[in-house]
């Protein structure tokens, strides 16, 4: 990422609209690669935002010591925040989950419970009650929406920022 900064963002010659090209096609796919399965704790959350906005800052010919606020950068870019998509496609692959029908490997793991000892101390949030907390937050009948795939997109779609 380092890289990408000092080759194309510092770069005078190249337009802000091609910045951002660039910004979807490279930056953005590698920040989130397997976002998907990520339990989004406010560490990884504070990371991820840091990231994106370090280099959309730079993108927009800002540094810190403006003190422009994220969300002004964002509308003035055109750009919608990283975090929203990628609650979105953790969503999507939660509706993907729960249409699995049995047998399915993916699907068969999600509705597994472990038995055994658990560790000592406090247990690590899993995806399953980080993204079903999410989604009991924003949506009430999750099974019979997930099970229509027209419905669960264009709900998808809707969701708030």
């Amino acid at each position: 990422m380092r890289t990408l900064h000092g080759s194309v963002v510092v770069k005078r010659e190249l337009s802000r609209k091609a910045k951002l090209s660039i910004y979807q096609s490279i930056y953005v796919p590698a920040l989130t690669y397997g976002h998907e399965l990520w339990v989004m704790t406010e560490r990884t959350r504070s990371w991820v935002q840091a990231a994106e906005m370090s280099f959309l800052r730079r993108v927009a010919g800002l540094s810190l010591r403006d003190r422009v606020r994220s969300s002004v950068i964002r509308e003035e870019l055109g750009v919608d925040p990283l975090l929203l998509r990628v609650e979105r496609s953790q969503m999507r692959w939660l509706g993907h989950l729960v249409r699995m029908p049995p047998g399915r490997l993916p699907g068969e793991v999600f509705r597994a419970r472990p038995t055994g000892r658990k560790p000592r101390g406090r247990p690590r949030t899993r995806w399953r009650d980080y993204v079903s907390r999410l989604a009991w937050e924003r949506l009430e009948e999750l099974d019979e929406m997930a099970g229509e795939r027209e419905v669960w997109a264009s709900l998808l779609r809707l969701l708030p920022p």
